[in-house]
C-alpha cells in the first residue's frame, strides 16, 4: 500500500512485508503539518496502522519532521514509542520532550448544574473570607484606638484633617447639587398627587420626613462611596503598585494607624455634616418647587417644618450617617489592601469597592428603617 507522492518532498507511507513475516511501515519525505493537512487519506492510513502494536516502523527516510507532526505520531501510537522503531537521532529528540512530560488531555466539561454549584461555592467562600478580613480590620482599628488613648501624641492629626478636606469639604458641591435636584423632583412629583386630594399642605410632611430621615443621609453616603471611597481604594492600590506599603513596613510604620484610622475617623466626622448639608439643600429645592407649584410660601414652610418633623428624626439621620461613614471607609481600605501590584487588579478592586460600599449602605439603611420603624413619627 503506497500513497503516490505528488512531489519528491511530499510525505509518503509504504507498508512492506519482510521475509520473516513481519510488517514494516516506512515513512519518507517531508512530514510537516502543512504537507500532512494536504493528504487526508495519508493521515487516515497512518492513524489506522498505528493502532497495531506489533507493527514495526522505519522513519530513517524522513527528511524533515516538525514538532507538530511528531506530536500527531506520538498520540497515534498511544503516547508511547513503538517497540520496534528506526529513527534518526535528530528526529528522536522531538519525541523525548513528549516522553518526559505527560500530555494533559482536556477534561470533560461539567454539566451546567455542577458549574453553577461550583460558582456558588466559590462566591460564598469569597464572601465569608472577605467578611472575616473586614472583621479583623475592625478589630485592628479598635486596638489602634486603645493605643491612641494611651499615647495621645501619636494621633495622626494631619492625615485625619487632610482626609476630612478631601472627602468632606470637596464633596460639598456635588452633594448640594444632587440634594437640591432631588428635592425639586420629589416635591414636584408629590405635588401632582396631593393636588388631586386637595392636601397640598402635606408636602411639608412628605419632604421633611423623607429627606431628613432617609434621603439626605442615603444620598450623601452613596455620593461619598462613589467619590471618596473609590479614591481611598485607588490610593492604597497605587501605594501597593509603587511599593510604598512595603517601604512603610520596612520603616516600622503601621498601615492601620497611618492609613486606615485616619480615613475611618475622617468619614465618621464628615458624613453627619454632609448629611445635614445634603438634607438642607434638598429641603431648599423642595421648598422652591412647592412655592412654584402649590403656592406655599417660604415662611409657611419654615414655620410648619419643626411641627411635622420631630427632632428625633434628625438624630436618627445623624446616627445612620456615622455608621455609613465608618463602613464606607472600612470597605474602601479592605479592597485597597486586596489590590495586587498590577493595573488590572487596581481597576477591578476599585470597582468592587464602590459596588460593595453602596450595597452595604443600602442594607444598613434598611436595617435602621426596620429597627426605628415606630420611632420619631409625629
Amino acid at each position: 500500500m503506497n500513497d503516490a507522492a505528488i512531489s519528491p518532498d511530499s510525505p509518503s507511507l509504504l507498508k512492506v512485508h519482510t521475509q520473516v513475516g513481519n510488517t514494516v511501515v516506512k515513512l519518507t519525505g517531508n512530514w510537516t503539518l502543512r504537507n500532512l493537512a494536504m493528504a487526508p487519506l495519508l493521515r487516515h492510513k497512518l492513524e489506522k496502522l498505528a493502532k497495531d502494536e506489533a507493527m514495526q516502523w522505519d522513519m530513517e527516510g524522513i527528511e524533515v519532521l516538525d514538532s507538530g507532526t511528531a506530536l500527531i505520531l506520538w498520540r497515534d501510537w498511544g503516547q508511547r514509542m513503538p517497540a520496534s522503531l528506526r529513527i534518526r537521532p535528530e528526529h528522536e529528540r522531538l519525541f523525548e520532550r513528549w516522553q518526559a512530560q505527560e500530555i494533559a488531555e482536556p477534561e470533560p466539561e461539567d454539566p451546567g448544574s455542577v458549574l453553577l454549584f461550583h460558582y456558588l461555592q466559590r462566591t460564598i467562600g469569597s464572601f465569608w473570607g472577605q467578611l472575616l478580613d473586614l472583621i479583623m480590620l475592625l478589630g485592628q482599628l479598635a486596638l489602634d484606638i486603645v493605643f491612641l488613648f494611651r499615647r495621645p501624641r501619636a494621633v495622626p492629626w494631619p492625615e485625619i484633617s487632610g482626609t476630612i478636606y478631601e472627602a468632606g469639604v470637596r464633596a460639598l458641591g456635588i452633594t448640594a447639587l444632587v440634594g437640591f435636584l432631588i428635592g425639586i423632583v420629589l416635591s414636584y412629583l408629590s405635588a401632582l398627587q396631593l393636588k388631586i386630594f386637595g392636601a397640598e399642605i402635606y408636602i411639608i410632611d412628605i419632604l421633611g420626613l423623607s429627606v431628613i430621615r432617609e434621603l439626605g443621609p442615603l444620598l450623601a453616603a452613596i455620593l461619598v462611596a462613589g467619590r471618596s471611597g473609590s479614591a481611598m481604594t485607588a490610593q492604597i492600590g497605587i501605594m501597593r503598585v509603587t511599593e510604598e506599603l512595603d517601604a512603610l513596613s520596612a520603616m516600622g510604620i503601621s498601615h492601620s494607624l497611618r492609613l486606615i484610622l485616619p480615613k475611618v475617623t475622617a468619614l465618621a466626622i464628615s458624613m453627619p455634616l454632609l448629611s445635614v448639608w445634603t438634607s438642607a439643600m434638598a429641603l431648599i429645592g423642595g421648598m422652591v418647587s412647592a412655592q412654584n407649584t402649590l403656592d406655599i410660601s417660604y415662611q409657611q414652610f419654615f414655620l410648619k417644618l419643626p411641627d411635622v418633623v420631630p427632632l428625633l428624626n434628625v438624630f436618627i439621620g445623624l446616627g445612620k450617617s456615622v455608621v455609613f461613614g465608618l463602613m464606607i471607609a472600612l470597605i474602601a481600605c479592605h479592597f485597597g489592601f486586596r489590590i495586587e501590584p498590577n493595573t488590572e487588579s487596581l481597576g477591578n478592586e476599585t470597582t468592587n469597592s464602590v459596588v460593595a460600599a453602596i450595597t452595604v449602605v443600602i442594607m444598613i439603611d434598611a436595617v435602621f428603617a426596620i429597627l426605628f420603624m415606630n420611632v420619631g413619627m409625629p
